[in-house]
């Protein structure tokens, strides 16, 4: 049986669609059989990040309405052979999706995925309600700024008071914090929040912290999950992240400001 996956935040902005990306592609990587679907229907970005948007013919409104079959839809990743999308909808309205087209698709999907990644607008709109309501694990994405750490409290509550598995009475939904545009630099001049804050309000374990990187824009324009950016920084904590999800021990990294020396004092340097 799949586990389900919701990537989710309170705040619009926060990297939750780049993070989902990456770890659906991280997971499939590790020869998980991975599905990662785009609820954002009206907006669809899954599909340029993940660089597939010349391939979108059908997508999840699609299978709902009974317009296409599920694997019309699916859209096979060329670079995993273990990685699928399933895209939204950019001309229809998020009312219509269901919560029995959902759960339809997602019954369909357990049968061949190990991991369904469910991708969340942000809020807690119709679109993000469905993206929680099936999930058994959830990814909550904030960035180191007060508002985005209270609306990803606010999500915690939703988790914990909305989904399918809080209705049933069940073990409730396997919370994960994921920190995203982390600058130690700036949270040493008390421009940002510091990790241990973030985590005192939340109260939930981390997963992983993704150091602020020129990499993420460049990745998402090109289409290319930052996860398979080896190289940077970015694309190194999300493998990180990944390997703590599956049950590894990884320590954290990226998360101190860096001593420079005296040529970096001189002539800067950036973040890959």
């Amino acid at each position: 049986m799949a586990q389900v996956v919701v990537v989710t935040s309170g705040k619009g902005g926060v990297g939750k669609t780049t993070s989902s990306a990456a770890f659906a592609t991280g997971l499939a990587q590790r020869g998980k059989k991975t599905v990662v679907i785009d609820f954002d229907v009206g907006l669809r970005n899954l599909d340029l990040i993940m660089g597939v948007e010349r391939r979108v013919v059908f997508d999840i409104v699609n299978v709902i309405s009974g317009e296409a079959r599920l694997n019309q839809a699916l859209i096979r990743d060329k670079r995993v052979e273990t990685l699928s999308i399933l895209p939204a909808s950019q001309t229809r309205d998020k009312d219509a999706l269901t919560k029995e087209g959902v759960q339809g698709i997602i019954e369909e999907l357990s049968k061949d995925f190990d991991y369904i990644l469910c991708d969340s607008p942000a809020g807690i709109e119709k679109g993000a309600l469905l993206a929680l309501y099936f999930a058994d694990q959830a990814i909550v994405v904030t960035n180191p700024e007060v508002s985005s750490v209270r609306d990803s409290d606010r999500i915690l509550g939703v988790l914990q008071s909305r989904s399918k598995r809080a209705e049933d009475k069940r073990e409730p939904v396997k919370e994960h914090l994921l920190v995203t545009r982390f600058d130690p630099v700036r949270v040493e001049r008390g421009e940002m929040l510091k990790l241990e804050d973030i985590r005192e309000i939340l109260s939930i374990p981390l997963l992983g912290v993704i150091p602020e990187s020129e990499s993420v824009l460049k990745a998402s324009n090109t289409g290319t999950p930052v996860i398979m950016d080896g190289e940077s920084t970015a694309g190194q904590a999300y493998a990180d992240a990944v390997s703590r999800f599956l049950g590894e021990e990884k320590p954290h990294r990226f998360i101190e400001a860096e001593k420079k020396g005296i040529f970096k004092r001189l002539f800067g340097g950036r973040a890959a």
